[in-house]
């Protein structure tokens, strides 16, 4: 149970991460200029950034399954019919992630700049590091969740050993 709360925290983490960057960013930054934010919507596109979520939101839903579920087999059945549902609903909303992370690189990144970053993600490499986004991300995210894994169980261990010096019976 403690290890289902763990990832399902440090899920979280991930998509408060990516969204509470931008959620900052639009009310602290003043509005870019016209320039800025169509050339900002071009590297938004170039990155192919609702691709990228496309691809871990499953990773996402599929990770909160445990903590929700709790090895309940009626509502595993119902919680996977609701996948593709969800799935749908997250993707109808792509486009007000997509401009809010355009006004973020137009309001951190002047128009030369985001055009070499364009020109930058357009060259063989840049394609290849698109290309490999997705898996470097998924890979991450696992290596994330076993450490925390790992890290939950040390814990768990010592905050145990700690109270047994205390003279707590566990």
């Amino acid at each position: 149970m403690l290890y289902r709360l763990l990832r399902v925290i440090g899920l979280l983490v991930v998509v408060m991460s990516i969204s509470a960057p931008a959620a900052r960013g639009q009310s602290a930054a003043p509005a870019p200029s016209p320039e800025a934010l169509a050339t900002a919507k071009e590297l938004v596109t170039t990155i192919h950034l609702v691709d990228q979520f496309k691809a871990l939101m499953p990773s996402i839903i599929k990770g909160l399954k445990p903590a929700i579920v709790q090895g309940r087999s009626n509502i595993d059945r119902d919680y996977d019919a609701l996948m593709p549902i969800l799935l749908e609903g997250f993707q109808a909303r792509f486009s007000e992630l997509s401009e809010a992370v355009a006004i973020i690189y137009a309001s951190n990144f002047t128009p030369e700049e985001l055009r070499a970053l364009i020109a930058f993600y357009k060259s063989p490499i840049g394609q290849k590091f698109l290309e490999k986004t997705p898996a470097v991300t998924q890979q991450s995210l696992l290596a994330g969740q076993k450490f925390g894994q790992s890290v939950a169980a040390d814990m768990r261990q010592r905050i145990v050993e700690e109270l047994r010096k205390k003279g707590h019976d566990l």
